[in-house]
């Protein structure tokens, strides 16, 4: 009776054995699976044209319009849809994507809000379209709501918005006015955004820098380096989006104040900020050392498409 009772002990101790292993095999290939999707939906959008080539068709704004709604069509249909509200695995895990989704969304928000203040209308006087008066809003909606509303739901309404914005303007019902100091007012608020990002980019090596009476600025923490590197490669890729169709429906503006080359040069720039990046990680090198600065790469190139602007906004706002 000793002897039975022990092999059924054992028994059940080897068959405790065997159902944790089993759970631990589905624990491994569960967070194997997440890997990989994760990995797959940290895949960013390449730089083909969201709104595809404009057309001889279009009329004047169109190109801007579809472009708009193509990135933020892009942000919620993209790998693994819209990632900044989710709450589950792999995408709760995932933080530079929606650093990324952060950068686009932001000036997605600063066109809409430039089309609704400005180009859309013929002075400061007249009246506000009424789509965009809608869509507006729709894309300043929190974007780390996952229910009662979804942010992606306040999204697609913003799309329908611009939708009928677009389908207005085909029929004559809606207004673009490509005007330089309507074109001058958005230069100036992408001009802002490129130099707050070039500064966080750089706080992050070196000396802190110096503020207004001498006293010692804020610089960016080590675990945030990478979430401001994608910050800055997502505002990029939606600028690059945009500039090009501000280039199709400006153009004979940006002729006139001799302004196109500048145009043609931050997107060359700005394009530069989307090559591979090789390193598993966002390395963060001190000074001359051993090891690549990718945030003082990138806020190279963003300085640069900076002063770009700059020189836009002055070529715009000459007579």
């Amino acid at each position: 009776m000793k002897f039975g009772k022990r092999t059924a002990g054992a028994d059940g101790d080897k068959n405790s054995s065997l159902i944790g292993s089993a759970v631990l095999a589905v624990v491994l290939i569960w967070l194997f699976i997440c890997l990989l999707v994760g990995w797959y939906w940290s895949s960013e959008p390449d730089l083909e044209p969201v709104a595809g080539p404009p057309t001889a068709e279009m009329v004047s704004g169109e190109y801007t319009a579809r472009t708009l709604r193509g990135i933020v069509e892009t942000l919620l249909e993209k790998p693994g849809g819209y990632l900044s509200n989710d709450i589950m695995p792999p995408g709760l895990w995932l933080d530079n994507m929606p650093r990324w989704e952060y950068g686009v969304l932001v000036q997605a928000r600063d066109m809409t809000r430039a089309l609704r203040r400005d180009m859309a209308r013929s002075q400061s006087q007249s009246t506000e379209d009424r789509d965009l008066v809608k869509a507006e809003p729709r894309l300043h909606f929190d974007n780390n709501s996952w229910a009662m509303p979804a942010s992606e739901s306040e999204y697609r309404d913003g799309i329908r918005a611009l939708d009928s914005y677009i389908a207005r303007l085909q029929t004559g019902d809606a207004d673009f006015y490509s005007r330089a100091d309507n074109l001058s007012s958005w230069v100036g608020d992408v001009s802002t955004r490129l130099g707050s990002l070039s500064q966080r980019l750089s706080a992050s090596v070196g000396r802190a820098p110096l503020t207004t009476g001498g006293k010692v600025g804020a610089t960016t923490p080590w675990l945030e380096i990478d979430n401001v590197f994608y910050e800055a490669r997502g505002t990029s890729w939606a600028l690059v989006q945009l500039l090009r169709a501000v280039e199709h429906d400006f153009g004979d503006v940006l002729e006139k104040k001799n302004a196109l080359v500048s145009l043609q040069q931050i997107i060359r720039e700005l394009e530069a900020t989307q090559q591979t990046l090789w390193s598993p990680m966002v390395l963060n090198g001190d000074g001359f050392g051993m090891l690549a600065n990718h945030s003082l790469v990138m806020a190279n190139y963003l300085s640069r498409a900076n002063a770009g602007m700059i020189e836009l906004g002055r070529l715009l706002e000459q007579g």
